[in-house]
């Protein structure tokens, strides 16, 4: 069963949430304090933490705060047990990361409603990463590949890294409209290392926030440099993973990066995939509503692909579709992909939003898209992903798409 940590500096209450969590056959451990608390949380690692939010010595902020700075303890669920009902205190503790907040007294079934939900979300949270680093045990190879990476993050400052741009087109005007930025590793010992290798591992091992946050840093830089060489305005998308998405931190990284480096909020455009928003609807609504309201777009990427997102998209605060390459390759030969690409179009633009059309790669795909009014592509019929300078000569040479 679950390994479920109580954290209640009231031994009357704490004693009566262990004999009801008991009752359920969940497993607990108990601290009578923060402090005895956020250290069991390090040393135990539990499925979820209800938490006290008013203790002496280190209260209920204090342990959240601490715990979704380690990458060890980044994604365990966390809910707030607290007296106080104030909304101040609900938003303080949502915005540092909280996933849940019961105000005592609370019923035995709103307790294990939130237990339940949460737990779902953790677990569907582990089966994505598992997902993505395999559960068999690392190759020489990849286990060669862990060790560069955490040297190149840790210790060498992100060399051999570098962030390169596939520009995305407007297929009514033929014009850059914006770029994805894609991450590129060179490393020294191993030569060229695909995403799809290290991008796993990190998110495996809590590497992914620090790659995640330099990436941004570069892209941001970089708008503000073109910005002030005179190149006109685009949209530049990143992408973030699920543990991004999920951090804490998320929304104060992008407001300082924004006043930082003094770029239009617009510029920027963060790529979230369809599963990683149905892990936990409401929560992620929740935190694209705070992105929106900074002014950032949000675009989801891969849509189509994931869970069955239709019944809550007109509920997402979001700007883009990405028409997963899936449904684009060979799109006017197959009718079932036709049928859908054509429908996923039609929908997005009923919800007033701009569809993408990714892996965009021959000119018949291309005129399907332009025949069904997609707002635009990306893909190497137009171009490959570019480092920083050769995306610059790109955007002076005035490419335009066929005809």
């Amino acid at each position: 069963m679950p390994k479920i940590l109580v954290i209640e500096d009231e031994e009357s209450v704490r004693e009566n949430l262990l004999d009801l969590l008991a009752a359920e056959e969940f497993e607990t451990i108990a601290a009578a304090n923060g402090k005895i608390g956020l250290n069991l949380a390090l040393s135990e690692a539990p499925d979820l933490i209800l938490c006290d939010m008013m203790m002496p010595e280190m209260d209920g902020f204090g342990v959240l705060k601490a715990l979704r700075q380690d990458p060890l303890t980044v994604t365990i669920p966390f809910i707030f047990l607290t007296a106080k009902s104030a909304k101040s205190d609900f938003r303080q503790g949502m915005d540092m990361g909280a996933d849940d907040y019961l105000t005592k007294p609370f019923t035995r079934a709103e307790l294990l409603s939130a237990i339940m939900n949460k737990l779902e979300k953790y677990a569907n949270l582990k089966k994505y990463l598992s997902a993505q680093t395999g559960a068999q045990k690392l190759t020489p190879r990849m286990q060669l590949v862990e060790r560069e990476l955490q040297l190149a993050v840790k210790q060498k400052y992100f060399e051999g890294f570098e962030i390169y741009y596939q520009p995305i087109i407007d297929i009514k005007t033929n014009k850059i409209i914006g770029a994805e930025s894609l991450i590129r590793w060179q490393n020294s010992e191993l030569g060229p290392v695909s995403p799809a290798e290290f991008i796993p591992l990190a998110e495996s091992n809590g590497l992914i926030i620090d790659i995640g946050h330099w990436v941004l840093t570069q892209v941001c830089e970089q708008i503000n440099n073109w910005r002030k060489s005179g190149i006109y305005p685009l949209t530049f998308a990143v992408n973030l993973s699920a543990i991004e998405f999920n951090e804490p931190e998320l929304i104060n990284k992008i407001i300082h990066l924004l006043n930082f480096y003094n770029i239009e909020p617009g510029c920027l455009e963060l790529e979230l995939t369809e599963r990683m928003i149905m892990q936990d609807v409401h929560t992620a609504i929740y935190t694209m509503n705070k992105l929106r309201s900074l002014g950032v777009k949000i675009a989801v990427d891969d849509f189509g692909t994931g869970y069955s997102a239709l019944i809550y998209l007109k509920q997402f605060p979001i700007n883009t579709l990405k028409i997963d390459r899936y449904f684009v390759q060979d799109v006017p030969n197959d009718y079932q992909k036709a049928a859908i690409t054509t429908a996923l179009i039609q929908m997005g633009h009923n919800l007033n939003l701009k569809l993408v059309a990714e892996g965009v790669e021959t000119e018949a795909e291309l005129a399907f898209l332009r025949q069904h009014n997609c707002d635009a592509m990306q893909g190497y019929l137009f171009s490959r992903p570019l480092p920083k300078l050769e995306f610059e000569k790109f955007l002076a040479s005035n490419k335009s798409l066929p005809v």
